[in-house]
């Protein structure tokens, strides 16, 4: 298993592991070739990846972070994490990132040290063409989460 720099010519290959992440493909494509994007080879195959922009002087942003169905609760979505703030750690204070109210990606990110500290009203309502439910539950509000670097 190895991390790979995705390069941003290279970043339309990763679209089916993105639109695990948010499957709105005109989202995906107004962030695809933003910042800075990561990816798991294992064995050949790219199993997740995290998809980073800088948003502040001191805040970095995931926009998108996907692990493959058949490897999804096996700890590659937290290692990505864990990995960003390794490597960036040093540079910005905290790493944020927007999410549905869902009960499966609330307590994960809450798992890795993120906690809640803003919500935008009707952000998947008012931004996406098709309603997004998980377990059962429509998406409305975008939960923003932070946690901090140090």
């Amino acid at each position: 298993m190895q991390i790979i720099e995705v390069k941003i010519k290279d970043r339309k290959k990763y679209i089916d592991l993105l639109l695990l992440g948010d499957e709105d493909r005109n989202m995906v494509n107004k962030y695809i070739y933003d910042g800075k994007m990561y990816a798991i080879d294992h064995e050949g195959s790219f199993i997740a990846s995290i998809l980073i922009i800088f948003k502040e002087e001191d805040v970095i942003e995931i926009k998108n972070i996907a692990v493959d169905p058949n490897y999804q609760r096996r700890g590659y979505g937290k290692f990505l994490i864990e990995f960003i703030a390794s490597l960036y750690g040093d540079y910005f204070n905290s790493m944020i990132v927007g999410t549905g109210e869902s009960p499966l990606t609330l307590p994960f990110y809450k798992s890795c040290g993120f906690e809640e500290y803003y919500r935008l009203e009707n952000f998947f309502t008012d931004n996406y063409k098709e309603p997004i439910f998980e377990e059962g539950i429509q998406l409305i509000d975008m939960i923003y989460l932070r946690r901090h670097m140090i």
